[in-house]
């Protein structure tokens, strides 16, 4: 059982035996003396879709849910739905659009690395890798002498993403982009 100071964006807890993944977190700190942190979470319902916001002192003790977790390749969309396939036993999993709608971004063809989440048979939802490797595809022309300067510049990635990237980056580089956070990491 995992601490609420120990909670992560993503993470699949069970709240009134409803399983819930964290969506954002907001650590308060008080300043009264033994006062303890409070961690204002904002939950999903992976089965309904419905926002949960709960408090949580930092020794408050969370329950996990009891959920498999199997790596699926990202395979097709198929109208509405995103197909995922179990890398082991080659089955296929469903999920709608407006269930991984902040994830899509960083989905590519044949992605592989991509955890999914079990309850019961059915799917609740994904969990992508830390970080995705991506190709420019849109961008202002670099700039020469750009390198030494920590500017940067709006480019458009190969699924629409847009992100944040050093000037001195071109067309048709590829750049690795941490998914928790939609920022830059560095070249790939």
């Amino acid at each position: 059982m995992p601490k609420a100071s120990d909670l992560k964006r993503g993470m699949v807890v069970e709240i009134n035996t409803m399983p819930y993944s964290v969506k954002d977190i907001d650590v308060r700190n008080p300043s009264s003396r033994g006062a303890s942190t409070l961690y204002k979470v904002r939950f999903i319902n992976l089965k309904t879709g419905q926002k949960l916001d709960e408090t949580f002192k930092g020794e408050d003790f969370i329950k996990d849910a009891d959920c498999q977790r199997l790596q699926v390749q990202f395979s097709y969309i198929d109208g509405d739905s995103y197909v995922f396939m179990n890398s082991e036993d080659y089955s296929q999993y469903h999920l709608s659009k407006d269930e991984i709608e902040d994830q899509i971004g960083y989905i590519t063809d044949g992605m592989e690395g991509i955890t999914a989440l079990i309850m019961d048979g059915d799917i609740l939802g994904i969990e992508l890798p830390a970080s995705v490797i991506m190709q420019i595809i849109d961008t202002a022309p670099a700039i020469k002498g750009a390198s030494a300067t920590s500017r940067t510049k709006t480019a458009k990635l190969s699924t629409g993403l847009e992100v944040q990237v050093p000037e001195y980056l071109e067309n048709g580089e590829m750049v690795k982009v941490n998914t928790s956070n939609g920022k830059f990491m560095s070249r790939a």
